[in-house]
């Protein structure tokens, strides 16, 4: 009975000495700790080292640390990272060449097993000895050179030791490896170097620079080349990514699979130059390619969008695009595929060849005479109707615009249907309707739809309000259709002979965001930039405030080529309007031109 019990007091005893050891360690009351740490340390001595050695560090006592570390080794000599601990101690002790001797001791009896070679290169690791971590890593990698390389930890600590050319060839090296480290080696990389939000990429030269050096060193090793254009496409460098793919098709005799979608990933980023040398490339590889057609259809599709993209088009280059619309056409008949082409091809004769009556005829043959999925023929019909108001068949185009509306009555289609049909009563004066229908598409599906039609009912309201005269508001819509009809300069004279014949109308914001427009569209910047600083000079809280702030700024960005007033332009959205929906883009093109990088 005496006996237990004493076992019972030896335990609880124990017990009390490491919570008191624990208590004023936490508390870094390490004279106190240190007392009850040598007593646990005779009787544990592994489970008590750690503890009972930082406290002797911490209080200078570098002999009996030095006394239990070696103790620790002769119980187990595999554990060489003890050496790194007397290492420690000759250092504080100020005997360089004892330290020095310790550490390269630690290296040359590491055993070969991963738990050791991981709890070396820890310690040198813990205590900033990162070449020695490196050297560890490198001798463990001798070790398992087919199983587990230690790529990651050595570049974590080329990354420590600021080394980033070193840190980029271990990843690069992991992917070498094993080409299935490539998404991971990524993931690292883009951690370790940053990415740049303004460029879309990788925040690094040294990158591409070595995944340069490595293909051109291995022309064979594809996987580089392939992660070369993985961060080209990040990069939004196509012109380069480009190179890439049609180095990679013809190296491994592909069929151009990579060339049309790297031209789908262009055009998404509006980069049409590039996009038109893809589909030109699937093209050069002649009719028997697969992506033969789709690419001749593709490349014209691209050349509508790269032309139309600018305010007013050189007459010669769209004249000769419509050409070699119709040659396709004639070439490849009605069909899904050609259907794009016809329908372009019916734009750039009503909009920009003033041919609009060959425009609406070449539609209406589509219509009648062909049968196509609903969606595309209702596509068809508001472009149909667009063309019919564009020489005045004011009851065609709302027959159509019905027709569609009909259709697709909760659909957005459906939606943009019934817009077009207010605003064609908005031409024909009829303000009571067309406000009517407006108020309706507010909830429109559609935010576009919804945010136009909360515009044009807003203009309706302010213009005449109730039992005013609405003669301003026809006049000012008259212009709109005619601006409608490209008819700019007699739309410039509508609009200032409101001002001259009614100077109590309330349409002087409206009357200077047309003009803009139309200055725009005419390539006179200078005076749409006038236009829209009248509006936030004279009418700062009105309907367009926000807008024409916004949109003088995008001016002097990418027309003006003033990108200080820009700048300011933009702040301007933020502090004068922080609650348009402009902000958020202002904001980062106030950024983007101030030089931030945003990671």
């Amino acid at each position: 009975m005496i006996a237990v019990f004493t076992d019972m007091q030896a335990q609880q005893k124990k017990g009390n000495d490491e919570q008191l050891a624990v208590y004023y360690y936490d508390r870094k009351e390490f004279d106190k700790a240190a007392v009850y740490f040598d007593k646990l340390y005779d009787k544990l001595p592994d489970a008590y080292y750690n503890q009972y050695y930082n406290c002797l560090l911490e209080l200078k006592d570098y002999g009996k640390a030095e006394k239990i570390t070696k103790k620790q080794l002769k119980r187990n000599d595999a554990n060489v990272y003890l050496y790194v601990r007397l290492g420690t101690i000759y250092k504080l002790q100020g005997n360089p060449d004892k330290e020095k001797e310790q550490y390269n001791k630690a290296v040359k009896e590491l055993i070969p097993e991963q738990s050791a070679i991981f709890a070396l290169a820890h310690s040198f690791e813990d205590i900033g000895l990162y070449d020695y971590a490196i050297e560890v890593y490198k001798k463990g990698r001798k070790e398992f050179p087919t199983t587990y390389p230690f790529y990651y930890e050595i570049a974590d600590l080329y990354k420590k030791k600021g080394d980033l050319k070193a840190m980029i060839n271990e990843y690069l090296d992991a992917v070498e490896f094993r080409e299935s480290e490539l998404y991971t080696a990524q993931a690292n990389l883009q951690q370790s170097l940053g990415y740049d939000d303004k460029k879309g990429g990788f925040n690094n030269p040294l990158l591409k620079q070595e995944l340069q050096r490595r293909i051109q060193k291995n022309p064979d090793k594809i996987i580089f080349s392939e992660f070369l254009i993985f961060l080209q496409n990040q990069q939004k460098d196509f012109e380069g990514s480009f190179i890439q793919n049609k180095a990679l098709d013809k190296r491994q005799k592909e069929d151009g699979t990579r060339m049309m979608e790297l031209a789908k990933l262009c055009i998404s980023n509006e980069n049409y130059d590039v996009a038109e040398k893809c589909y030109q490339y699937i093209i050069s590889k002649g009719k028997e390619n697969p992506y033969y057609d789709l690419a001749i259809i593709e490349k014209l599709n691209t050349s509508y969008a790269k032309l139309t993209l600018q305010n007013n088009p050189p007459g010669a280059e769209v004249t000769q695009l419509e050409a070699a619309m119709e040659a396709a056409i004639k070439e490849y008949g009605i069909s899904n595929l050609s259907l794009p082409l016809i329908k372009k091809s019916a734009l750039l004769k009503a909009y920009y060849l003033n041919k609009p009556e060959e425009a609406i005829q070449s539609l209406e043959t589509i219509i009648m005479e062909y049968t196509f999925a609903k969606n595309v023929m209702a596509d068809i019909k508001l472009d149909l109707g667009d063309m019919n108001l564009l020489v005045g068949n004011i009851w065609d185009a709302s027959l159509l615009y019905s027709q569609v509306e009909k259709d697709f009555k909760y659909e957005p289609v459906g939606q943009d249907a019934k817009f077009r049909n207010a605003k064609l009563s908005y031409y024909a004066s009829d303000f009571k309707w067309a406000k009517t229908q407006c108020d309706i598409l507010k909830g429109a599906t559609s935010k576009v739809i919804a945010n136009d039609a909360l515009d044009l009912s807003l203009i309706i309201t302010d213009a005449i309000g109730v039992d005013t005269n609405d003669v301003p508001l026809s006049m000012f819509a008259s212009a709109d259709l005619l601006i409608l009809q490209h008819k700019y300069d007699k739309a410039i004279l509508r609009l200032d002979s409101i001002n001259t014949l009614f100077s109590e109308h309330t349409l002087g914001d409206d009357i200077y965001f047309k003009k803009a427009e139309i200055y725009k569209r005419t390539n006179r910047y200078e005076e749409a930039a006038k236009m829209y600083q009248n509006i936030v000079e004279f009418y700062p809280t009105e309907l367009y405030g926000d807008d024409a702030q916004f949109k003088e700024a995008e001016l002097y960005e990418r027309y003006l080529n003033d990108k200080e007033k820009a700048k300011q332009l933009y702040e301007e959205v933020l502090t004068k309007y922080p609650g348009s929906i402009y902000v958020v883009e202002a904001r980062k093109r106030y950024r983007d031109l101030r030089g931030d990088v945003v990671n």
